[in-house]
């Protein structure tokens, strides 16, 4: 007889199952709420006709006054809609009647008062329109009559449909953003911007850490020294570089005048293409740090008894490289292009301070602040969001199929 291995799962790897679960249950929850429902929202928003004028629903909106006095004495309700163009339904005002405070003639006819308590039921507020409630008042003490007035606080209820959470929704967000050929464009610009400051950034760092692969003296402080791009503030090191570049006070100019490179000077945030290509180079001298620091990890850990036996086979430096470090470092290669990519397409900081995105530097990042905030269009905003969102997600299942199982990831 053979034995048979049981089926299905014991009681105690269940019961171990669900305390894995409830261990993990609040790391998923804050995944959720931090990562899942921003995303959700913007994936709503973005079908959403919807500008930024309209992240506020439309609401009544009061003021009450003393008006007049002695036996022309009256309190004035102002309301009006906060919206232009959408209409708000079931306004409803409410006040109480202050003490040595009494009721002098007639109601409007949509009020109503019982005992001290007033009510005017005023229906629905269209677009725009302004309401205007007078009630005729007498008081045993006309100087107390304003301070007795506004000692009790009116309140001004309603409803409105809101553009965030009813059932209309659009396509004109992307059908706005993909016409014309100014998309396609913007997608141009950024993926120069991406592709050549990741594999830039990837190629620095990789050159850095050849060079201080060595033991020497004063390593240690040109190690640190390598890494101040990457930890100076983003503010600090854009304003020194648009300084130095400057066209009219620029040392850079200034040298390359007196040197002969070029007769006048050179605008190198301000023309077409040379502004992308600086913003581009500035992303490489920012970032390439971080690729440093792991490519020089990793070679650091590579067995040195390779080295010594190539050596001794009379391999030159260049194929020891090749041959050696390089295969040991395809695989943090392949994570740093992964996250420099992504990290690069996002970028919004760099390219806003040193251009705002003009002369041609104008990425998809910055496409969502302009059409969100310039145009006041929260929608379309939403929608190229959603476009960053798809072409990342794009990249890494195509970057997880075919080049990560290459490196064995």
């Amino acid at each position: 007889m053979t034995a048979v291995p049981p089926n299905g799962t014991t009681p105690l790897a269940r019961r171990e199952a669900r305390l894995a679960w409830g261990l993990l249950a609040p790391t998923l929850t804050s995944v959720a709420l931090v990562v899942v429902l921003p995303l959700l929202a913007i994936f709503w928003i973005s079908f959403k006709p919807i500008g930024l004028a309209d992240l506020r629903p439309p609401a009544p909106i009061l003021r009450e006054s003393v008006r007049g006095a002695g036996e022309d004495l009256r309190v004035e309700y102002r309301l009006r809609n906060s919206s232009q163009d959408k209409q708000v339904t079931g306004v409803i005002l409410s006040d109480t009647l202050p003490e040595g405070v009494a009721l002098r003639g007639d109601l409007p006819a949509v009020c109503t008062l019982q005992g001290r308590d007033l009510s005017c039921d005023i229906g629905t507020l269209e677009g725009g329109y302004n309401e205007r409630i007078i009630i005729p008042l007498a008081a045993e003490d006309a100087d107390r009559t304003e301070a007795l007035a506004e000692a009790s606080l009116p309140n001004v209820t309603g409803k409105s449909d809101s553009i965030l959470t009813n059932t209309t929704f659009t396509l004109d967000n992307f059908a706005r953003i993909f016409n014309g050929a100014e998309f396609w464009g913007v997608l141009g610009v950024t993926l120069f911007y991406t592709v050549f400051g990741t594999l830039g950034a990837l190629g620095v760092g990789l050159f850095a850490a050849l060079l201080l692969n060595k033991s020497f003296r004063g390593q240690g402080i040109l190690r640190g020294l390598y890494l101040f791009p990457y930890v100076a503030p983003i503010i600090a090191v854009a304003f020194s570089w648009l300084i130095l570049f400057d066209p009219f006070s620029g040392s850079a100019n200034a040298l390359l005048v007196q040197m002969g490179v070029t007769e006048g000077a050179i605008n190198f945030f301000g023309d077409r293409p040379l502004a992308l290509i600086m913003v581009t180079v500035f992303e490489i001298w920012r970032y390439f740090p971080l690729s440093f620091l792991f490519i020089l990890a990793r070679m650091q850990s590579i067995d040195s008894d390779m080295y010594e036996a190539a050596d001794m086979d009379g391999a030159s430096p260049f194929q020891k490289f090749w041959y050696l470090s390089l295969p040991q470092l395809l695989g943090i290669l392949s994570v740093l292009f992964l996250l420099r990519f992504i990290w690069t397409f996002n970028k919004f900081d760099d390219i806003f301070l040193l251009t705002g995105g003009n002369a041609g530097t104008r990425t998809l990042t910055v496409n969502v602040y302009e059409q969100a905030f310039a145009v006041s269009n929260i929608g379309a905003g939403a929608a190229v969001a959603v476009v960053i969102f798809l072409c990342l997600l794009s990249f890494s299942v195509f970057f997880f199929k075919f080049m990560s199982r290459e490196e064995g990831l």
